[in-house]
């Protein structure tokens, strides 16, 4: 028998806790994207965790910015950054705020507004890969920096918003290193995914970036 996902909102506390707990919890939780044309709902199943302080890989490693401001509040709410000069990334804020950490959303699988998602992601080769990678994510979903510091523990129509979903059996949760983190965090299995699910992104070793000549 199928059981149909929980609808529960995830609440503040799911997020207040260390972000090596929160990040593979993630796994199986549904995001829930609402836009004037409809909602686009998420299964999550693939992220990777950021330590702040404690994690040259992170954002946060060196202090407080412009950029990473909303690392340093209240968990729950939503960190969007913009890289490489054209792809915006997802992250949810995890931990006290004294704790800077995030869990970076990967990859997932579109349940709901499929139609919505493909005419944001016209290249996408088959529905497997509408959110199959964190710049693909955010594209289907519409999200940008506008959306830098959204509560994602808001009501009901908020921009972005968690339920319970199913949660993933801890036998069914792999880990490894994070793509494409180079140096001291590149070392960190710190990535968390659901096994054999096609929506999953391939893993990318970090190569530098050569500079033109």
């Amino acid at each position: 028998m199928i059981v149909a996902p929980d609808r529960t909102p995830l609440t503040r506390d799911f997020f207040d806790r260390p972000v090596l707990d929160v990040a593979p919890d993630l796994l199986g939780r549904i995001l829930v994207r609402s836009t004037p044309d409809g909602p686009i709902e998420l299964r999550i199943t693939e992220v990777e965790a950021y330590d702040g302080p404690n994690d040259p890989g992170s954002h946060a490693y060196r202090g407080r910015t412009a950029r990473n401001g909303v690392m340093f509040g209240p968990p729950g709410h939503v960190y969007v950054y913009f890289t490489y000069g054209m792809w915006f990334c997802m992250n949810l804020v995890c931990g006290p705020g004294d704790r800077p950490s995030a869990v970076l959303l990967r990859a997932g699988e579109i349940t709901e507004g499929v139609d919505l998602a493909r005419k944001r992601r016209i290249s996408a080769r088959n529905d497997k890969e509408l959110a199959k990678g964190p710049a693909r994510l955010a594209t289907a979903l519409g999200v940008d920096r506008a959306l830098d510091g959204t509560d994602a523990c808001g009501p009901e129509g908020s921009p972005l918003t968690l339920r319970a979903g199913t949660p993933v059996h801890s036998d069914q949760v792999r880990n490894g290193p994070r793509t494409g983190v180079s140096g001291d965090g590149g070392v960190h299995p710190w990535r968390f995914w659901i096994a054999n699910d096609p929506t999953v992104s391939p893993y990318r070793a970090h190569t530098p970036r050569r500079r033109s000549t």
